[in-house]
């Protein structure tokens, strides 16, 4: 019993503090776990890492907080699944509530702006570090690669992740199988339960980035219900977005602003409830998919396209944050004391946070 409730502190610490620090989005939270889960702590192997990768990416809902969930079952069985999702989320679900309590009284988030675009050169840095970790486990062979470039390219082009990810999963089947010689603030009131049931639709059924997030909440709340304008929505995503932890916490936002704490709490659990449950059912696939031959072709394809669409945000990330020469000087000193000394990526986040601070009142005064 002692053994298993150090496991599950070990995993609620863990998972805590990527909560509080994992800035960036999905890839950024990916790479962090990468880094203290597979290389430090070896929870498990960067083969199976990736094969975990792949598989939220075939499924609905929150890519890194699946990845989470999923570490926590590798780690502690079906306890550990809930303690690191919870854990996960939590500290986000927090600040974001922060935030919401703030705007829906004064009008306005507060301006915290500088101390993040601070933040974001370092967590490019982690995320190009794991991703090249990643690359040499995922990229081993030479159509892997192709299809690497390949996925890529149309990811940048900007075709959607989904068809990528099915196309690479039956492109890569298909050549395997030729190659082995055979063939086969509210302006009206809504009710706690209808608030509820949208979050759980749209966690149940959402694929792709907080982009996508944002289409389905505008469909929801602005064009069919009328309760939100453009203008609170947009704010809604950008603090799910610059604030750590799950984007998926934009629900936190909106809940209170519709119906205030029990509003905030319900659509969180409304949103992210789809992937715990997801995720208890389906675990087992995953070492089943790998153990056959045919699915674990499949598998090879989606998990080297879900690398190519993790540099593809990579490279959105990099041209969207190294805007100045001081952000280029964050980037560069974070990446070289990442790979050089391995620094823990929190103290270089803090770090980039105190520049901010810093680089926000010389600019007020």
């Amino acid at each position: 019993m002692k053994h298993h409730l150090k496991i599950y502190r070990e995993i609620m610490f863990v998972f805590l503090k990527l909560g509080l620090f994992a800035f960036g989005g999905p890839a950024a939270h990916i790479a962090m776990m990468e880094d203290e889960l597979v290389t430090k702590r070896k929870w498990v192997t960067k083969e199976k890492f990736v094969d975990m990768l792949g598989f939220t990416n075939l499924i609905p809902g929150p890519n890194s907080t699946e990845m989470a969930i999923l570490m926590g079952h590798a780690r502690g069985g079906k306890k550990g699944l809930f303690v690191a999702g919870i854990s996960f989320i939590l500290p986000a679900m927090l600040i974001v509530l922060g935030f919401a309590i703030i705007y829906k009284s004064y009008g306005n988030v507060l301006y915290v702006a500088s101390i993040f675009d601070a933040i974001k050169p370092v967590i490019l840095a982690i995320v190009i570090q794991a991703l090249f970790r990643l690359t040499k486990t995922t990229l081993s062979t030479f159509e892997a690669i192709v299809l690497f470039l390949i996925v890529l390219g149309l990811s940048i082009l900007g075709v959607s992740e989904i068809p990528l990810l099915f196309g690479a999963a039956a492109v890569m089947y298909l050549y395997k199988r030729v190659q082995e010689k055979t063939i086969a603030v509210v302006l009206e009131p809504i009710s706690l339960v209808t608030l509820f049931l949208i979050f759980l639709k749209i966690g149940s059924v959402l694929y792709g980035s907080g982009y996508v997030l944002l289409a389905f909440l505008r469909t929801e709340f602005v064009t069919n219900l009328g309760l939100l304008s453009n203008s609170q929505l947009i704010d809604a995503v950008a603090v799910g977005q610059f604030t750590p932890g799950p984007v998926f916490t934009t629900a936190t936002f909106i809940g209170y602003l519709l119906a205030d704490l029990p509003g905030a709490i319900l659509a969180t659990i409304g949103i992210f409830a789809p992937a715990f449950l997801i995720i208890w059912l389906l675990h087992p696939l995953i070492d089943k998919m790998r153990a056959s031959k045919h699915v674990k072709h499949l598998l090879d394809g989606v998990n080297a396209a879900a690398i190519a669409l993790m540099a593809a945000v990579t490279i959105e990330l990099g041209i969207a944050t190294l805007t100045s020469v001081l952000f280029g000087v964050i980037f560069a000193l974070s990446a070289f004391l990442l790979i050089k000394f391995k620094i823990n990526a929190t103290y270089l986040i803090l770090g980039g946070a105190v520049i901010g601070l810093i680089k926000f009142f010389i600019s007020i005064n």
